[in-house]
């Protein structure tokens, strides 16, 4: 969790006006995190801090922090705190599992990056998935999936390079591996396998997704396939744990 170093001016606490000191304080929180200025993932500040600002006892917080806790506004993690709770997106997994439409049906903002292009000889796992012999060469591309601005995953879409010479280019231009494939005519694709355990990223992904390293991600192995069932995509996406939540449609 990321701690709230500089919290706002707290609102005037008015004593001897029929409004307990601590709904007075549940409020002033409740108006900072629904206003952003607290924000999903952060810490809030200490009970002392607290104390302090507002010129009240420990007790009076606590109060206040177990109202908000009650409404689902913020949540207590043994050894760490409290925190303002992330926002969870149902993920469904179907047939046809597009990111950007996921994310879009629960009325968020979505955003997907492209981060980085390669090309390398194939592992045995990914040319089992792909159809190919270990060694054939294949590329990765790396987007950073959001919504409203919050990272949620991460993902390494892998493609066999001889199929699609010149992918990287396409994905440049357009910004969208759904439109670069298109102009290779590929303009439809199911999927077929979705795999999914729970690991530690290393630190490098987990500060591309805002998050501890000692926090797990949801990883899920994917293979995508075209009409006539030929591999066209492996897949290796890691969703963040605490804001995603993966459905499987049936």
């Amino acid at each position: 969790m990321i701690a709230h170093a500089s919290p706002p001016e707290p609102a005037h606490i008015e004593r001897g006006h029929g409004v307990a000191l601590w709904r007075q304080i549940r409020e002033a929180l409740k108006s900072e995190i629904l206003a952003g200025d607290i924000r999903p993932g952060d810490m809030l500040p200490t009970e002392q801090a607290l104390s302090a600002r507002f010129s009240v006892n420990r007790h009076t917080v606590r109060r206040a922090i177990a109202s908000l806790t009650e409404d689902g506004l913020v949540a207590a993690r043994q050894g760490h705190g409290t925190y303002v709770p992330e926002a969870i997106l149902d993920y469904a997994v179907k047939k046809r599992t597009r990111f950007s439409e996921a994310v879009s049906a629960q009325s968020r903002v979505p955003n997907a990056d492209v981060i980085a292009m390669d090309v390398f000889a194939s592992t045995a796992k990914i040319a089992k998935a792909l159809g190919i012999r270990r060694g054939v060469k294949v590329m990765r591309i790396r987007t950073l999936g959001g919504a409203d601005g919050r990272p949620l995953s991460l993902a390494d879409h892998h493609f066999v390079a001889s199929r699609f010479p010149g992918l990287d280019k396409a994905v440049a231009e357009t910004g969208s591996i759904s439109a670069a494939l298109r102009m290779f005519g590929v303009t439809d694709y199911v999927r077929k396998t979705t795999q999914v355990t729970a690991r530690l990223p290393n630190r490098e992904d987990a500060e591309l997704l805002a998050q501890p390293a000692s926090r797990p991600v949801l990883m899920a192995e994917s293979v995508n396939v075209l009409a006539d069932g030929t591999p066209l995509e492996y897949g290796r996406t890691q969703f963040c744990g605490d804001r995603v939540q993966m459905l499987f449609e049936t």
